[in-house]
């Protein structure tokens, strides 16, 4: 059905006007969770209903639209959300992250380093990062309120205490502005140092759990640890089998013969080297500072 018959973005004006409402809060307040009354989509539960909203509520019929969903562009859930945006939007996708103005992605960040204007919107299925360790609702919240964290010091100094290392590895807490811990969703820990300090927006949207939350522009982002057992990223174990890239995030495939082949995560950044492009300058080189 054409987008024109809906309202445009398909949410009507009033649910878009509150979710922006709830972004600017969110931006004013780092890493805090913002309330919001989470609509009905045409997608299932699970299926990046929070972030689809965010999206909606922001793109224009000038935006370059990219989806990505664990890297990949040609997924089912990047297609069939990518397909959606654009039929009620009107707005161009792409899968070029320096190109698009705003990028709608799961459990990745794109390897190349955004800029200033972008905007990155996450989806998220679990926004509290105390929820395995205060699983009462009302305490979590006291707990933000109070800035006391002590169930996650504990529970990370356990962990360093009976494995000698923390072994989180998606969905790793992180301190935002030096005041929240926020759940940056299910990233790997080797994307969180692209939030630090990032040139970019990133508003992260749990449309189950009813909660959106930001991160302004040049905001520090620190993952927790101790001072004399520092955060790590995944190491890089081999090389991308189609390019022989080893300097970014690759996923492992499970081969016939019981090995393992490694490709590059991020699909569009994978598709520029193989076409010889020189891609933008990358996140890594600028999150560990």
């Amino acid at each position: 059905m054409p987008w024109k018959r809906y309202s445009y973005a398909f949410l009507d004006p009033w649910a878009k006007r509150e979710v922006r409402r709830r972004i600017l809060k969110a931006v004013a307040i780092p890493g805090y969770q913002v309330p919001f009354a989470s609509r009905e989509m045409p997608v299932a539960r699970g299926w990046g209903t929070g972030a689809l909203q965010i999206t909606l509520s922001l793109v224009g019929p000038r935006d370059v639209v990219k989806v990505m969903d664990q890297g990949a562009d040609d997924s089912v859930n990047a297609a069939n959300l990518r397909r959606f945006i654009r039929e009620v939007s009107g707005a161009r996708t792409t899968t070029d992250a320096l190109e698009a103005t705003l990028i709608q992605t799961r459990h990745r960040i794109p390897e190349e380093r955004l800029g200033e204007g972008q905007v990155l919107v996450l989806q998220v299925p679990i926004p509290e990062p105390l929820r395995y360790v205060e699983p009462a609702e009302e305490r979590a919240r006291e707990r933000h309120a109070l800035g006391d964290y002590t169930p996650l010091w504990v529970d990370l100094f356990e962990e360093h205490l009976r494995r000698g290392r923390s072994l989180k590895g998606a969905a790793y807490p992180v301190l935002v502005h030096g005041r929240y811990v926020m759940d940056p969703s299910p990233l790997p820990r080797f994307d969180l140092p692209k939030l630090h300090m990032a040139r970019h927006l990133s508003l992260f949207g749990a449309g189950r759990e009813k909660r959106i939350y930001a991160v302004p522009p040049y905001t520090r982002v620190e993952p927790l640890a101790f001072p004399d057992r520092p955060f790590a990223p995944e190491p890089i174990l081999g090389r991308c089998r189609r390019t022989g890239a080893n300097h970014v995030f690759l996923n492992a495939i499970p081969q016939e013969d019981g090995g393992v082949a490694y490709e590059i995560s991020d699909q569009g950044y994978m598709e520029k080297l193989l076409r010889g492009e020189r891609p933008g300058p990358l996140f890594v080189e600028v999150g560990r500072g």
